[in-house]
Formats: structure tokens, sequence, C-alpha cells
């Protein structure tokens, strides 16, 4: 993983890198205004990941800051301020945490830690944004279902309205 911090944050310098996944990331991102720096704290989300089970606040820390890089540079690319995907971002990232996690104590917490998250959601997503917080959406369902309808019913109604299953 420092061997990947290393080289995003080259990429800033502007220096072409061989390696063909850091040069898609040098078109497709640092050529739109996201640095190397920027996209290599991803390794400080990814770290704690790395500790034996059972997981607690620093796994749930790394999750939601994963979360919230991803979906910070998303809304960029998306013309809008990260702030305003942030939130459900970090809900994505511990939900996807919980439901790949093999470890059932870990999962519970996580789950709770998304749960959580859930009601730290803006009420409604603005409609720019919302084809990278359906995400969030699909999320929330899948930690606190309250659509008849499932996944599907969830991200149509985020979609149409921006509303959070909560």
């Amino acid at each position: 993983m420092a061997w990947w911090r290393e080289r995003l944050e080259e990429l800033d310098a502007g220096s072409a890198p061989a390696e063909p996944r850091l040069s898609a990331i040098q078109r497709q991102l640092v050529g739109r205004g996201i640095s190397g720096h920027e996209l290599s704290k991803l390794e400080d989300a990814w770290l704690p990941l790395l500790a034996p089970f059972p997981w607690g606040a620093p796994q749930a820390d790394g999750l939601h800051l994963r979360g919230r890089i991803l979906f910070g540079v998303g809304a960029r690319l998306l013309g809008c301020e990260p702030e305003d995907a942030e939130a459900a971002g970090a809900l994505w990232s511990l939900a996807d945490g919980a439901f790949h996690c093999s470890d059932e104590e870990s999962r519970i917490f996580l789950v709770g830690e998304a749960t959580h998250a859930i009601f730290q959601l803006p009420l409604k997503a603005p409609s720019k944004l919302r084809p990278l917080t359906i995400l969030a959406a699909v999320a929330a369902q899948d930690v606190f279902p309250v659509s008849r309808f499932g996944r599907g019913g969830a991200a149509l109604q985020h979609r149409l309205t921006g509303r959070f299953p909560r």
C-alpha cells in the first residue's frame, strides 16, 4: 500500500507513469483537478482493515474515511461540493464493509455504525449527485430496510425524490 500511496503522490509532479492504472488515474482524475495526494489518503482508510478481527472503532473510522474520500471525489467530478456527498459515502462504505466482512461480531458492529450513519445523511440529495448517492440509498435499505420494494424501490425512490430510506 505504501508503494501505491507514493505512486499516487508522484502523479502531482506530472510524470507519466508506466503502470496502466496510474496512467488512467492521471488522465481521468488528476487531469480533472483531483490530486494524487488526495487519492493517496485512501491508504489511511485501508490500513485499519488489515487488523485482525474483531473490528472496532479504528476500522469503522477507516471505512468512514474511504467513503468520504471516494464520494467527495465523485461529487467534484459531477460538479458539486465534496461535502454534499461525503455523508452518503460514509454510509455506503460502512455498509459495504459490514456486508463483505467475514467476522460476525465485526459485521454486527459495522451494521450498527452504518445505521447511525443513516441518520447523519441530509434529508435530500441534490439531483446532480443522485447518480452517486443512489449507492447510499441502496446501502441504507440494506442496513435499515423500510421499502417494501427492496433495493430497487429504494434506488428508484432516491433517484426521483433524492430522499434516503430511514
